[in-house]
């Protein structure tokens, strides 16, 4: 199987109206088809739902996006700012057996020590500061292990905020969420897309929410099954 993913990397900021295209993409694991011919364009600086039932293939278009599977098709990104993708999985396994605290994950992708020998001032700054963005301050000695999976997911929001991505894909962001936190999270995703100009993809079932604050939404279902402005795709 192959696996074709274009990614622009051209020193002049592309001025294509879409930050990512999809194409004809097909998933097949183990003679399994997870994925048949599905082709989408994600429009920049807009909040894009993925939607679709269980199996539909949600999760592994996100995979195919990140490139963690092989796909037959093609991806291409259009980037004007940094190229860089910010992830928020639905689910994240913590190893409870191992003492990490909230700032020493955060500092393993913010200086260049290893976080065994500590976390330095600089780092220490910058990861308190992402906390009390995702509403977590003083939350830096907490252990990893001991979090709720609300607060956990603020962290992986936190870290996939910081530096500013160009694109944010989240899957199933409220999954687990008390109806505080989903407005919350809500809230800052608004703010990502109307004042630093992220684009936002999103897996979801709120199909409410979607309708609300969704720009476009691809339904899935192996295929794509509808795919436009929310009220229409999902009426």
């Amino acid at each position: 199987m192959s696996a074709v993913a274009t990614f622009s990397t051209t020193p002049t900021p592309s001025t294509s109206s879409s930050i990512l295209d999809v194409s004809n993409l097909t998933v097949r694991i183990d003679g399994q088809t997870l994925l048949s011919d599905v082709s989408l364009s994600i429009a920049r600086g807009t909040l894009h739902a993925i939607v679709g039932p269980n199996g539909a293939g949600k999760s592994t278009l996100v995979n195919a996006i990140l490139g963690q599977i092989r796909f037959e098709g093609r991806i291409l990104a259009h980037w004007r700012r940094n190229g860089r993708i910010g992830y928020v999985p639905q689910s994240f396994a913590v190893d409870r057996t191992l003492p990490v605290t909230v700032a020493d994950f955060l500092a393993l992708t913010r200086q260049r020590r290893p976080v065994c020998f500590g976390v330095g001032h600089d780092a220490r700054r910058r990861i308190g500061a992402m906390l009390v963005g995702v509403g977590l301050a003083g939350f830096e000695q907490r252990q990893l292990s001991v979090l709720s999976g609300g607060e956990l997911r603020r962290v992986l929001l936190a870290h996939a905020l910081d530096p500013l991505p160009e694109l944010l894909i989240l899957d199933e962001p409220a999954t687990g969420l008390d109806q505080t936190a989903s407005q919350w999270l809500e809230d800052v995703l608004l703010a990502a897309r109307d004042r630093d100009d992220v684009t936002v993809l999103m897996v979801s079932h709120d199909h409410e929410r979607v309708k609300r604050h969704g720009d476009r939404v691809t339904v899935l279902d192996t295929r794509v099954v509808a795919d436009g402005a929310p009220a229409d795709a999902l009426a």
